[in-house]
């Protein structure tokens, strides 16, 4: 299987939320690569930090 890249905003995100890291570390990788796509239309910092956040059960079913 092809390793993920993660996109340099989503990773930064994820750095300074542990809890959505460690969410995002259990995922599948199907999972892992919906999060990616949705960080791809991501225009702004305040929206990949709610993309983000949501992987805590706010919202995002990933």
């Amino acid at each position: 299987m092809e390793k993920l890249e993660l996109p340099l905003g989503l990773g930064m995100a994820l750095a300074q939320n542990e809890p959505a890291m460690k969410r995002f570390e259990d995922m599948t990788e199907a999972q892992k690569r919906a999060v990616i796509e949705r960080a791809h239309g991501v225009r702004s910092k305040n929206e990949m930090r709610q993309l983000v956040a949501g992987l805590c059960g706010n919202g995002m079913q990933a």
